[in-house]
């Protein structure tokens, strides 16, 4: 079946429309960051660098670690222009540019999303690397798509949903598991997250500022969900789009995020930078050994 060029705009020398990536430049390692200047922050460990591309937040490169191929990629904010990226790098991978057909042989990329986060539990610290085995998309992205259900955990959405009193005006979330290889590899290091994908900063991650909350007691309904061994340890934004459309699409991927807040104990650390280096070395390192 033939992709209409309305569907998927490739650019004139053969990029994908957002992140002017092109097909042989997309490495089976894939690293993402919100921010385009931790692109950098990755390039510095980085060998044999082949090019540099950016187009408004998406920044890219592709070099080589411990011997491995692998390229980084910034998304910005937000699992609306996750939702971008995501299928544009599965476009890459598997949609012949030239036919603009579905490739016959299905290409699995391994996606790693490194981030920022808060938590929402007192006993973890600061600093602290949070991998998301579990993402609660609270931004309503994945059920936009068919068969949504196949890839989710139905019963712990109910068990969350009846817990918080889930508002009905609000985008019904979705659980979604990460990755299983991506996972295993950051077993020891790392706590074990169920991270809330917010579609935004102030109010849906239960902040008040001049406006009230639709919710007002949502963070402590987060913080005491239980659900078997899981319970929610942190907020961000992107997580969800990440392991949902990964896992719908075929792919390896997950998120691990420093913990640069702890919503619970009101406490957070402005000088995270080197937290943040140090979390990518040890990312890279777990994702190419």
């Amino acid at each position: 079946m033939r992709i209409p060029e309305s569907e998927l705009i490739i650019n004139s020398d053969g990029s994908a429309f957002h992140i002017h990536l092109r097909p042989e430049e997309l490495a089976d390692i894939v690293v993402l960051v919100g921010d385009p200047g931790r692109v950098a922050l990755i390039g510095d460990c980085l060998s044999d660098i082949e090019f540099r591309h950016e187009n408004r937040e998406f920044v890219s490169m592709t070099g080589y670690y411990n011997g491995k191929r692998l390229t980084a990629l910034s998304t910005g904010i937000g699992t609306d222009n996750c939702d971008i990226v995501m299928t544009e790098l599965d476009a890459l991978a598997n949609v012949d540019f030239a036919t603009r057909e579905p490739k016959e042989e299905h290409r699995t990329l391994t996606i790693l999303r490194i981030g920022t986060t808060g938590a929402v539990q007192p006993d973890i610290p600061l600093g602290s690397a949070i991998f998301s085995y579990y993402s609660v998309g609270c931004d309503g992205l994945l059920n936009w798509y068919a068969d949504r259900d196949k890839i989710t955990d139905k019963a712990m959405e109910e068990a969350f949903k009846e817990h918080v009193g889930w508002n009905a005006n609000l985008p019904s979330p979705y659980f979604v598991k990460a990755g299983e290889t991506v996972a295993k590899k950051f077993e020891g290091c790392s706590v074990k997250g169920v991270t809330i994908s917010a579609p935004g900063f102030y109010g849906p991650q239960g902040r008040v500022v001049r406006l009230g909350l639709a919710m007002p007691d949502m963070i402590e309904k987060f913080e005491s969900f239980k659900y078997g061994e899981y319970r929610i340890t942190n907020f961000e934004m992107e997580s969800s789009a990440v392991a949902g459309l990964a896992r719908h699409l075929g792919h390896e991927a997950g998120t691990v995020c420093c913990a640069i807040a702890n919503r619970y104990l009101k406490s957070s650390n402005t000088d995270y930078k080197p937290l943040v280096r140090q979390l990518i070395e040890l990312s890279l390192d777990r994702l190419t050994e």
